[in-house]
């Protein structure tokens, strides 16, 4: 990998990976096109430690509500008049929503990292969770702002944030369709869906770490993916908090089944190979 491609992919990774749009996918036709090998364990790998960048972005943009729920967590460990305040509550809720997509990671790893890495499967992912974020956006009620939560709305986006380890699907798409499913508002969806991202991208990026030091993609290309995932994607959380304020997900449905026919028609004519 030359510092071109990681540039490339760092801006991909930091453009799509908050958006309901799928990361995973546009990264994968992003290394179809760059000549990359798609099914290659060190690109796979590559993809994942990148991530990280747009983790950092993340914990800088919300680190002062960061620093405040790890801080009254921690203290409801050992002062019981903190554990029912929300900030310890939430610290919880990050924590136990994460732990279903931390194991079905390590245990499908093989599957997500082998046949689901095909462009048809980015393809008619893209479309078909399309139709879900049109029917959260219907049928959410939005009436609940984040104080609201539970632990009850944790694991149920934890749990369906599952399905976002299918490239296409997308992993804010997934979360913030669960979340105005149970009720929430866009924003508390969306703010939900960045915390919930912390420790699941943070973990899968520092287990594919080992299989890109010592591969052929070097040092000084992974930093520069990283470095430039973390600045295109401090932008786009500020951006798209703003946008989910006033605009339905739905905003983003035409160009995601867009998207998933022009690739279904490049791959039908072989313009391009699935891996």
């Amino acid at each position: 990998m030359d510092y071109f491609q990681a540039i490339v992919l760092g801006i991909v990774e930091g453009l799509t990976e908050f958006l309901p749009v799928s990361s995973t996918g546009h990264l994968t036709i992003a290394e179809q096109l760059l000549g990359l090998e798609v099914d290659d364990p060190a690109v796979t790998a590559y993809t994942a430690v990148i991530q990280m960048g747009a983790i950092l972005a993340v914990v800088v943009y919300f680190f002062t509500d960061i620093w405040r729920i790890a801080k009254a967590w921690g203290t409801g460990l050992v002062k019981s008049e903190v554990r029912g305040t929300f900030d310890h509550r939430m610290g919880w809720y990050v924590i136990v929503g994460s732990l279903p997509i931390g194991i079905v990671g390590l245990l499908a790893k093989d599957l997500i990292t082998g046949p689901l890495r095909s462009l048809w499967v980015v393809a008619f992912a893209l479309i078909l969770w399309s139709g879900v974020m049109l029917y959260a956006e219907r049928r959410g009620l939005q009436q609940r702002g984040e104080k609201s939560l539970t632990m009850r709305d944790a694991i149920v986006v934890g749990l369906v944030q599952c399905v976002a380890l299918i490239p296409g699907v997308s992993r804010s798409g997934a979360t913030i369709s669960t979340g105005l499913l149970v009720g929430l508002d866009r924003v508390a969806a969306t703010r939900l869906s960045f915390f919930l991202s912390i420790p699941a991208l943070f973990a899968a990026g520092l287990y594919e770490l080992k299989d890109v030091v010592g591969s052929d993609i070097g040092i000084g290309q992974t930093i520069v993916g990283t470095v430039v995932s973390f600045v295109v994607a401090y932008v786009t959380v500020a951006w798209l908090l703003r946008f989910v304020a006033g605009h339905s997900i739905g905003k983003f449905v035409p160009y995601r089944v867009g998207l998933g026919l022009l690739l279904i028609v490049a791959l039908s004519a072989g313009w391009i190979t699935a891996t």
